[in-house]
């Protein structure tokens, strides 16, 4: 298949272009600037310039695609509102060029609002100002066939620039790794390598269901991430309230932990990455 790829130089974009492209795929991938470009062209994907706000750019790539895969997202939490709506906007235009043809398209989105051992056919609450999902299924309704992959709330990896980096770095400022009540809200993860693999065989198997779990450890208590990064940090680990955490303490206090039991039945998915835990007990993973 050609894919067009959103967020293709990103930490999940780029893994998945690499996996479709070592599976025999061709990609095109958008990227925001002639500056990022070139790992991308070195790997051998077509490069797209434009961001999500150049509609047209989207509605032509897409229509020059057999699928599309759409991880781009802005994820400054000051300005949230606003990026949900751009996302949302993006989706639409993808939708819109795909409408009635048959070629898919996979959206990303998270976990949070989602009860606690969510499973692939329970809904994301209705109040969460991420819309990605909500739009995917819009579309779906206006002849797309499109769907979600849920990614878990750690995407993992030796480089990781998401939550757990955030998390460490609010332990480095405080001088406490710190958990809320208890820690035992939990959290899901999944290597980075592993989540990619969950879009390429997602489109290979026609993207028959509507929503896929890129899970691969389902439940981690949020005390254990951060006994491990209190351990490589070489700091004491402890509970704190949580204004602590400021604007990430709902992200914190949170069950954002899933089962992707359907997906790896339907998919044949078989993560073989390092766990979330081993992965963050390693020195290189908090580089000073």
């Amino acid at each position: 298949m050609h894919v067009f790829v959103t967020g293709a130089t990103g930490w999940v974009g780029f893994a998945v272009v690499e996996d479709l492209i070592r599976s025999g795929h061709k990609v095109s991938g958008l990227v925001r600037s002639a500056g990022k470009a070139s790992a991308l062209a070195a790997i051998g994907a077509k490069v797209v310039e434009g961001s999500l706000d150049d509609l047209d750019i989207l509605r032509a790539a897409a229509s020059a695609a057999d699928a599309v895969i759409h991880t781009a997202f802005n994820h400054d939490f000051s300005t949230f509102a606003k990026n949900a709506a751009q996302d949302e906007r993006a989706i639409e235009a993808l939708g819109g060029a795909l409408k009635w043809s048959d070629r898919p398209l996979l959206v990303t989105s998270g976990l949070l609002g989602l009860p606690r051992g969510a499973t692939e056919a329970d809904l994301p609450n209705p109040a969460s100002p991420r819309k990605s999902e909500a739009a995917a299924r819009a579309v779906a309704e206006q002849g797309v066939r499109a769907a979600t992959v849920r990614l878990a709330p750690s995407v993992h990896g030796v480089g990781d620039h998401g939550f757990i980096p955030i998390v460490a770095g609010l332990a480095r400022e405080t001088g406490v790794s710190a958990y809320v009540d208890d820690g035992l809200n939990c959290w899901s993860g999944v290597h980075r390598l592993d989540a990619a693999q969950v879009y390429r065989m997602a489109l290979e198997a026609g993207v028959t269901e509507s929503v896929y779990h890129a899970v691969a450890v389902e439940t981690v208590p949020f005390r254990e991430i951060a006994e491990v990064i209190g351990r490589q940090l070489g700091l004491p680990v402890e509970p704190r309230s949580r204004e602590h955490f400021g604007w990430f303490a709902n992200f914190a206090a949170a069950n954002m932990a899933a089962s992707s039991a359907r997906t790896r039945s339907l998919l044949g998915w078989q993560p073989t990455g390092p766990g979330l835990i081993a992965d963050l007990d390693q020195p290189a993973y908090f580089p000073r």
